[in-house]
């Protein structure tokens, strides 16, 4: 198609609707100690998203942390975060929420016992094919999908909020005030935050696809504040309503605990909570791919993967060969994939990356002051939000050692093994030529321009 389209330019597409419903749509997927955690999860959240929404300005490029690394701490950190990112952290997340979708969609249909597992990933596996060809045919359609479901996760957690509060006007307040049992370990908090910060994760979404958002100067920040402000709202009230209607026993052994929910308040309705918890995480998935597809997009057009990745489908304008690269991967992980393992890996991953990034801004508000700023935090911000980084990274590691983090680590670093011979100094590049050109007709796409 070189004869034919020289270039493609992505349009920018999503709004500030859009933009709120990616962020939002992404993060929705001891009974008091809990609600403490939930509360600081939120609140890191806020402060994260703020330090990455002066980021998205100063930096108006799609890529989010790869494309900060790149231009802050150089290309050997930013190759190492895309490698883990495309090989550990987005099919992890991929693999975790297509999890949860499968267990919401399977629920009903084994409410007396824990449903097989071989179902429950061949579930997962048809809604990560699904969202995969949503987003390579339109991102107008993904953006659509995106709103429906985050209305509807939204409308869920209100019906979920407010039986509570029903049940708390009742004077039934169930466990919420009780801090029996509370383990307060340093291995146990850190834990406690990997899972309560997997919940919210995606405050970073919108600085995945910068180029792709009108007016990012403005609905970058915005879209931030309302999302992670609405979200951190609702999941208190969430978890106070779990709280008043179930022990901490049965939060504990509930595969889908809003259908447990359900089944409990609504009685013969509980499966309308099943069907709003499933769009739900399916919405999660759809923004988790949405995002994690540019990734793959923006490093390519770096030199830092193959060109192939970096082109967009001529007629429908997606990153196509990205996408279904992320597909792939996302595939593998979820074969052996445990849910409560991923989350672990993930959360260790991202957050040492994160505590790179934002690094990586504070270096830019002591060394670069005069760079243009259409928004900005004050620097203790981003310096809370590394000390948070640097304790969740190392707090597992110190009080409970385990063989898989150092695992991990070393599957981080390796990177550089990648990177010396193919990206340095070029070898092979014949073969992917060659390989590029299959492709490139094949899936009918041709190189992108970024948005200026």
């Amino acid at each position: 198609y070189k004869g034919r389209v020289s270039s493609v330019l992505r349009k920018r597409e999503v709004g500030l609707l859009g933009a709120v419903s990616f962020i939002a749509g992404t993060m929705i997927g001891s009974p008091g100690a809990s609600l403490i955690v939930w509360g600081c999860c939120g609140m890191l959240a806020i402060l994260g998203g703020l330090c990455y929404a002066e980021l998205g300005t100063v930096i108006p490029e799609s890529g989010a942390e790869y494309v900060y690394t790149l231009r802050t701490t150089g290309k050997v950190t930013a190759f190492l975060f895309v490698f883990s990112f495309v090989n550990v952290m987005r099919p992890a997340s991929a693999t975790g929420i297509a999890l949860s979708v499968a267990e919401y969609v399977v629920a009903p249909f084994f409410s007396d016992c824990t449903p097989p597992q071989l179902l429950v990933k061949c579930v997962a596996a048809g809604c990560i094919l699904a969202v995969a060809i949503v987003n390579s045919l339109s991102v107008r359609t993904a953006t659509h999908i995106q709103v429906v479901c985050t209305v509807i996760k939204v409308l869920a957690l209100i019906v979920i909020a407010l039986g509570g509060c029903v049940m708390l006007f009742q004077g039934k307040t169930g466990s919420v005030n009780s801090f029996e049992g509370t383990n307060v370990d340093v291995n146990s908090i850190g834990i406690a935050f990997y899972q309560g910060l997997w919940s919210y994760d995606g405050w970073n979404t919108l600085n995945f696809l910068t180029e792709e958002l009108k007016h990012p100067e403005v609905n970058l920040p915005r879209a931030l504040i309302i999302a992670i402000s609405l979200v951190t709202g609702l999941y208190l009230l969430v978890n106070v309503s779990y709280l008043t209607v179930m022990t901490p026993k049965e939060l504990m052994v509930s595969n889908a605990v809003a259908v447990t929910w359900g089944n409990k308040v609504l009685g013969s309705w509980g499966w309308i909570m099943s069907v709003a918890a499933a769009l739900s995480a399916f919405g999660s998935l759809n923004g988790t791919f949405f995002s994690g597809g540019r990734v793959c997009f923006v490093a390519a057009r770096e030199g830092h993967m193959p060109d192939i990745l970096a082109m967009a489908h001529v007629h429908r304008l997606t990153p196509s060969p990205a996408l279904i690269f992320t597909t792939f991967v996302s595939l593998l992980v979820l074969i052996p994939g445990d849910f409560q393992s991923i989350v672990n890996y993930f959360s260790f991953t991202a957050w040492f990356f994160y505590a790179i990034t934002l690094s990586g801004l504070v270096y830019l508000k002591i060394k670069k002051p005069d760079l243009h700023r259409p928004y900005k935090v004050p620097i203790i911000l981003p310096i809370i939000v590394i000390i948070a980084a640097v304790f969740l990274v190392l707090a597992p590691i110190v009080d409970s050692p385990q063989i898989e983090y150092l695992y991990v680590a070393l599957f981080i670093f390796s990177g550089i093994i990648v990177y010396i011979p193919f990206i340095h100094y070029k070898v092979c590049p014949g073969l992917l030529t060659k390989l590029t050109v299959f492709l490139q007709l094949f899936l009918e796409v041709a190189p992108a321009e970024k948005n200026t």
